[in-house]
């Protein structure tokens, strides 16, 4: 359910339209038969931060039907932070560049089972404007505009600031370093071979998979992200790392953090699965 994150007049009319079933439903079945407009944008400045988390916690947020990757009673769940680059129509071609370039942060568990697929559990976006076309256009991205977000360079990392003020979106505070060597924490030197075996798990995804609840249905969307792995470096934090959905899913020490500095990405397709299809 979005909250916008001013309270007022204004933005009460737009909780209603962007939560509004009726338009949702009738939006899906004017556009449904027509072919999905795909979606490009050159991403930079991707930073992961990963914590394994309590398996069982993680699974109690899938539907029926849907197993969370784990290893030893642990799942990973990412906050992924980037800067878009002139996110809109691939079909626009050069004139996409007239499109914005807005912040984002998804944040995720990983399906077990091919093809590799992750489960959406937050998004956001600093962009009023594209929060609503999310919204208003499709049904995977449940997009919240928190008050404040930032995602900036600091020194040789990143400084990442998501606060939700009066609205929906979840809270998120995490400054990380650049790393000398890739080092596995515990917890996920127990879950995988190596740092790559590692960075591939969290990178590389075919399709997300999450939940609308206007339609009640699961809604499947395919990508295209191809993350070189010699492309990523290892970062650190730089100290303690806030974020509000640690309270809900217990983790099992410090995060693994990595840049991807620049990647093409794609939106290949959005469906809405029928009731009794899971994948």
């Amino acid at each position: 359910m979005y909250r916008h994150p001013y309270p007022g007049y204004p933005g009460r009319v737009l909780e209603g339209l962007l939560n509004a079933r009726g338009l949702a439903r009738l939006r899906h079945a004017l556009l449904s038969r027509l072919p999905f407009p795909v979606l490009r944008s050159d991403v930079a400045d991707v930073v992961y931060v990963t914590w394994m988390v309590d398996a069982r916690a993680a699974q109690a947020l899938l539907p029926d039907g849907l197993r969370v990757w784990e290893r030893g009673g642990l799942a990973p769940l990412t906050v992924l932070t980037y800067r878009h680059g002139h996110f809109g129509p691939a079909l626009a071609g050069p004139l996409r560049r007239l499109f914005p370039s807005p912040l984002q942060s998804n944040w995720r568990l990983y399906l077990d089972g091919p093809p590799r697929t992750v489960w959406f559990l937050e998004n956001m976006m600093d962009s009023g404007a594209y929060v609503a076309a999310t919204r208003l256009f499709s049904d995977i991205m449940r997009t919240h505009r928190p008050a404040r977000f930032t995602h900036d360079r600091a020194g040789d990392g990143f400084d990442t600031r998501i606060d939700p003020g009066a609205g929906s979106a979840p809270a998120f505070a995490c400054t990380v370093g650049a790393s000398a060597q890739p080092v596995l924490p515990p917890a996920f030197a127990a879950a995988f071979k190596s740092w790559n075996d590692a960075v591939a798990m969290l990178a590389h995804q075919d399709a997300a998979l999450g939940w609308s609840a206007r339609l009640g249905k699961l809604v499947l969307s395919h990508i295209d992200l191809p993350i070189p792995l010699d492309a990523v470096r290892p970062l650190v934090p730089a100290g303690p790392v806030a974020c509000s959905l640690l309270d809900a899913l217990p983790a099992a020490g410090d995060p693994l953090c990595f840049l991807v500095p620049s990647v093409p990405f794609r939106v290949l397709s959005e469906s809405v699965l029928p009731a009794n299809r899971r994948t």
